[in-house]
């Protein structure tokens, strides 16, 4: 959960007062809707979201309560959170969101996230790669990124330290998946307290990473990468999603 620092450090999504429950719940629609998730996917978030206020756990299937009831999270929770990734394109892409989102709380990046995507080129790590001194001055100048210089200059670096893990191991995804098996660890958190912020993989993984020129890898961040691209499953059991992702 702290796909991104873990969820639990980010503090819950809380649901704004005074809207009524039809206009939470075409707010819900709309925004699974844009998320791409079909129309099951989206009347349960409605669901989620129909008493103004109120807890998404309530009103709609279990979750992990740090997704609240912000109808953007609510759609990364039951989609995306926690799901296996091996496509290496959707890799970089955590890898670029997990960096900005440092010192930040995840919902931040997640609103900024299709700004990004068209700022680093739809997250293909060969063009950013390739992207000079100028771009980079271009990009602190957009308000939909999060203008640190550090942060954007990394992942321009980092584009490149990915391409040649890719020359190496075939596939940024063998490379990163080694770190603990193919298969996903699934774990078994009742509460948010149980969940770490970082494991022995990260360590390991965040020590060999900054060793090939990778930056904004700490451990705390690579476990909540992990987390995100289903490396591990850190529903809470009492979560709908654990025993969903768990049959994938």
């Amino acid at each position: 959960m702290a796909s991104k620092a873990s969820p639990p450090t980010r503090g819950k999504a809380v649901s704004k007062p005074g809207k009524s429950a039809t206009k939470r719940a075409e707010i819900v629609v709309g925004a699974a809707r844009k998320q791409g998730t079909n129309a099951k996917s989206a009347a349960r978030y409605a669901s989620a979201a129909s008493a103004a206020g109120a807890q998404a756990s309530v009103a709609g299937p279990t979750r992990c309560n740090w997704c609240g009831t912000d109808p953007l999270y609510v759609a990364y929770h039951d989609e995306e959170w926690g799901v296996p990734v091996h496509a290496d394109r959707k890799l970089y892409e955590f890898l670029v969101l997990e960096g900005a989102q440092a010192g930040l709380s995840w919902i931040t990046i997640l609103r900024k996230r299709e700004a990004y995507r068209q700022a680093f080129a739809g997250f293909d790590p060969e063009k950013v790669a390739h992207f000079d001194s100028r771009k980079v001055e271009r990009l602190l100048q957009d308000p939909g990124i999060v203008r640190n210089r550090l942060k954007v200059e990394s992942a321009v670096r980092n584009a490149k330290a990915f391409l040649r893990v890719q020359d190496e191991f075939g596939s940024f995804d063998a490379y990163q998946w080694q770190f603990i098996g193919r298969d996903p660890k699934r774990n078994r958190w009742s509460s948010n307290r149980e969940v770490p912020p970082r494991t022995s993989a990260s360590d390991a993984w965040s020590q060999d990473m900054k060793k090939r020129g990778f930056s904004f890898v700490g451990s705390t961040i690579l476990y909540a990468h992990m987390q995100a691209v289903g490396m591990v499953n850190d529903h809470l059991t009492g979560c709908f999603r654990w025993k969903e992702i768990g049959r994938v």
